[in-house]
């Protein structure tokens, strides 16, 4: 017994050391900057998905990478659905990734490399239910194990999924209603250690033919198809590694696959996973967690007689953070609206792939105040309805002024400044920004870049400005910052 014990203790150690190794190894994830082209983004247009990829239980769209400000920003973004019932194939990229989910709710799951599968069944089964697996069943420590893999995580709507460089996920949708996500990939990151292109590895499955058109290089190409990377091993060899006969290397190949990436599972996926009432407990636990430290005590002092710090280990890092609730608000008006901000602050794991998202709704006619992001690009995607966006270049010129509606994306390029005013049916947006703590600052209200100077450097640095002028200027707005609320609504709340 005690030498079984100190197996399983000397394994818990290596496969946490490889696991933070290897996870270190996928956050060591600066942005590339030497190889960067020159940025040619004088003139911006809204965008939408220039290609699409049909498959049985869904669709994926693209934008054309191509388009000079995505490759500006040095991102690549898809927009995909998934049917009830339907499977998005394991899979990864080459470069990290923030999903963000538009609808639906769905069972998401990620293999971070060299942690244990921790979710475990030791209930046995009949054995007619082994019955073509040699009627072996695979013994550790003296228990029989029915199935057994890495942790999963429920995501719903609002929800934010992180997930790193050449790890595997899937994706399942376990609900009634189609589930709809849109991912920003960031590939000008430094795990990306290919070109700045999105490379797709498929483990399964195989990608159909896409439809539709996009610039790479010289002149326009269509979408082409392609199979999952073990279709690529020698058959033999494959059997051999495995430890599987040619029949089932022949399946795992799919090579006359034709479902796509997105497939339909019969009847139900049979996978290891809490109830939604065990995991709405611990989410209430996780409450109490930030409650106490919002009073200054120390979790770690609550657990330490309790736990065995496997939970703060990389491997139970959290992938997932809601920001669509509005109790989740950093910034909020009653009468403007309100914005929730993701950073590595409040989500860890951003700091190893280095991007942040905020999530913000303007109602109607409300600003968002005029403001330029300081170190990073913002990838803005219109979950609904609909606003004005005037972007300002370095040399004072428009570089975009025009309507923005639901589906449509746009990037803010670093530094250039930007101002939203909603229409009457309200705004609301996902953005994305290159930096795991993006910040920005504002031009005018409290804490802006204008209200920090003295009213004499005003009066001097713009011509004919008076002092009572520069005043006004300063402190019109009072203690309002962020969201300017319009003035109709101002006096409705008064």
């Amino acid at each position: 017994m005690a030498v079984s014990k100190l197996s399983f203790l000397v394994s818990f150690l290596v496969l946490s050391y490889v696991a933070q190794a290897q996870l270190g190894q996928l956050g060591a994830s600066r942005r590339k900057f030497g190889a960067q082209s020159r940025c040619r983004i004088d003139r911006l247009n809204a965008l939408r998905p220039s290609r699409r990829t049909e498959s049985e239980a869904g669709v994926t769209e693209y934008y054309d990478e191509s388009e000079d400000q995505l490759e500006c920003a040095g991102v690549s973004v898809l927009r995909a659905r998934i049917e009830p019932n339907g499977l998005y194939l394991p899979s990864y990229s080459n470069s990290p990734s923030l999903v963000y989910v538009l609808r639906g709710r769905a069972v998401f799951g990620a293999v971070i490399p060299g942690c244990p599968e921790t979710f475990q069944d030791l209930q046995e089964e009949s054995e007619e239910s082994y019955r073509g697996e040699r009627g072996r069943r695979e013994e550790y420590g003296g228990q029989q194990f029915r199935d057994e893999h890495q942790r999963i995580h429920h995501v719903r709507q609002g929800d934010v999924v992180a997930v790193p460089a050449g790890v595997p996920r899937w994706c399942y949708n376990d609900g009634e209603t189609p589930v709809e996500v849109i991912a920003v990939i960031d590939v000008k990151n430094n795990a990306n250690q290919l070109d700045p292109t999105l490379r797709h590895f498929m483990l399964a499955g195989r990608q159909q033919e896409s439809s539709g058109r996009y610039r790479r290089g010289e002149g326009e190409q269509v979408g082409t198809s392609g199979n999952n990377i073990l279709s690529g091993f020698d058959a033999d060899l494959l059997a051999e590694a495995i430890g599987v006969n040619q029949e089932t290397v022949r399946k795992l190949q799919s090579r006359n696959d034709e479902r796509g990436e997105i497939v339909r599972v019969e009847r139900q996926l049979r996978i290891l996973r809490p109830s939604r009432t065990e995991e709405r407990e611990e989410s209430g636990e996780r409450g109490y967690r930030r409650e106490s430290e919002e009073r200054g005590e120390r979790w770690e002092d609550k657990v330490a007689t309790s736990g065995n710090g496997f939970d703060e280990a990389i491997c139970s890092m959290k992938m997932t953070e809601n920001i669509a609730e509005p109790m989740k608000a950093d910034v909020y008006k009653p009468n403007g609206g309100r914005i929730t901000f993701l950073n590595s602050q409040k989500l860890p794991i951003l700091k190893y792939i280095q991007m942040s998202a905020n999530r913000g709704v303007l109602h109607r006619n409300a600003i968002l105040a005029p403001h330029w992001n300081i170190n990073a690009h913002a990838i803005v995607y219109v979950t609904s309805g609909r606003a004005r966006m005037q972007i300002v270049s370095n040399e004072g010129q428009r570089a975009f002024d025009g309507e923005l509606h639901r589906g449509q994306l746009i990037v803010v390029p670093q530094n250039f400044a930007v101002v939203v005013q909603s229409r009457s049916e309200g705004f609301s947006w996902i953005s994305f920004q290159t930096n795991d703590n993006a910040m920005n600052t504002p031009i005018v209200g409290k804490t802006s870049a204008l209200r920090g100077m003295p009213v004499d450097v005003l009066v001097n640095a713009y011509r004919g400005l008076s002092r009572e002028e520069a005043r006004r200027v300063k402190f019109n707005r009072g203690q309002e910052m962020t969201i300017f609320p319009s003035e109709g609504s101002r006096r409705e709340y008064e």
